[in-house]
């Protein structure tokens, strides 16, 4: 987006609040800014919310007011008020939220804080304001592409799941005739048409089975602000440079200086290392897996040095800290017990982050019999042919459809002789990463940061 399409955006945002009837916050020079507490979305990890909270730090906003709330089970449970292994209920989730801004509020004496949430997160921000007594402790909350009238409206299929707009869940928190709590400012973000779980139906739940959607406007909230990022998928609503500017914006009532990345001259990077139960991920730390750090060349991805960092993890799964050359291209060996060796290929690191966890890749049934794979991963968005530039060893990624982004995890299946490097192209974003034999069991995931 060029400069001058981000201003329309900004003024855009502007009309739409002052048209919701939500002014955005006229801060003072003399008032603190709040504690902001950012919540990821189904499945997802606090490490989503890094760039955002770089770009946060680049306009001036302290540090040590900007936290991510990592879920232990990220995922949502089938039905939203029973428990299930490997998975949270809404309530199970809405209590570790509770807890993170009791804990933020002592922390740092603010008589209230701000969330910021993606996806699912959406649902456990607005349960807690409305079920759990959580608008007396929050001054605003922003909700990205999250499923407010769910995925699908249906009385047939996914009849108990916090992701059916016909739930008893959803149905409770779109009781009230403005769908917000009294009290809390409301800024809702979605897309214009390229959010694979905002869409008109049919949508399909399973190879035979279909509900209808609850379309392009079931993110938005009666008696919010509501503001469309324009060709925005699902993640993007949250952490594209647009959704950072728009969130700025209703948080500060500023418009930022940057929405990029201002770079630190040293940066150190912190995280863990988390696994899964059964095939469930899981923000739990992993004891006992040993984490390699190399150097390594952004044309080949070949090591440059020796390792920068070698370390056996505790029980809290603890990897770092780990100071690095802010330019550098970098290679993360995760080898966790009972799961693959994975070399995780990252760009640049412009600044400080304890957000950097490591999960190993998890291998399908195919992956087996290839001499090596490849993976290249966008956890902050999807990669959608025809609207973005991508490549993996020269080609579009087998998998990629045109059309609404829908995947954000693709693979290439490589020989296993000879071993080689594959550079992976995400618009602007170029990572070279070497493949590694499948025999040794060993993976490569290509990670993109923006």
């Amino acid at each position: 987006m060029t400069c001058s399409e981000w201003r329309v955006l900004i003024f855009a945002a502007l009309a739409a609040l002052l048209a919701a009837g939500v002014p955005p916050r006229a801060a003072s020079a003399a008032e603190k800014p709040l504690p902001i507490i950012f919540v990821p979305g189904n499945g997802d990890t606090a490490a989503v919310w890094m760039t955002t909270i770089w770009r946060f730090e680049s306009n001036g906003y302290p540090r040590a007011l900007l936290d991510a709330l990592d879920l232990r089970y990220p995922l949502a449970t089938k039905v939203y008020d029973q428990p299930e292994p490997g998975h949270s209920t809404v309530g199970e989730a809405t209590q570790q939220l509770a807890a993170e801004v009791a804990a933020v509020e002592k922390r740092t004496h603010a008589p209230k804080v701000v969330l910021v949430a993606q996806g699912r997160g959406g649902n456990i921000v607005r349960n807690y304001l409305k079920n759990d007594g959580g608008a007396a402790h929050t001054a605003i909350a922003v909700l990205c592409g999250a499923f407010n009238h769910g995925i699908i409206v249906s009385d047939k299929v996914l009849i108990g799941s916090e992701f059916n707009g016909d739930s008893p869940f959803l149905r409770d928190l779109n009781s009230t005739p403005r769908e917000v709590v009294p009290g809390v400012s409301f800024l809702t973000l979605r897309s214009d048409a390229n959010d694979r779980y905002a869409q008109p139906g049919p949508v399909a739940i399973d190879p035979e089975e279909t509900a209808p959607g609850a379309g392009y406007k079931g993110p938005e909230l009666k008696g919010a602000a509501n503001l469309i990022i324009p060709h925005a998928d699902n993640r993007e609503t949250a952490f594209s440079p647009a959704a950072f500017a728009a969130m700025y914006h209703f948080i500060t009532g500023r418009e930022p200086r940057r929405r990029f990345s201002l770079p630190e001259a040293a940066v150190v990077l912190d995280g863990k290392v988390t696994g899964y139960e059964d095939v469930a991920p899981t923000n739990i730390g992993v004891a006992n897996a040993v984490v390699e750090v190399y150097q390594v060349s952004p044309k080949t991805g070949e090591r440059m040095g020796n390792a920068l960092l070698r370390k056996v993890t505790g029980d809290d799964g603890a990897w770092g800290p780990l100071k690095l050359e802010p330019k550098g291209h970098y290679e993360f060996i995760v080898a966790a017990p009972g799961l693959p060796v994975t070399h995780i290929y990252r760009s640049a690191f412009p600044r400080s982050s304890r957000y950097v966890d490591l999960r190993p890749q998890l291998l399908a049934k195919e992956d087996r019999t290839a001499g090596a794979v490849v993976y290249m991963s966008r956890p902050r968005g999807y990669f959608g042919l025809g609207r973005d530039h991508v490549l993996l060893d020269g080609k579009p990624p087998p998998g990629l459809a045109p059309g609404v982004p829908s995947l954000s995890l693709a693979k290439l299946a490589l020989p296993a002789e000879p071993e080689q490097t594959v550079i992976a192209v995400f618009d602007h974003e170029r990572i070279a990463a070497r493949d590694w034999p499948m025999k040794d069991d060993q993976v490569s995931v290509v990670e993109f940061t923006w």
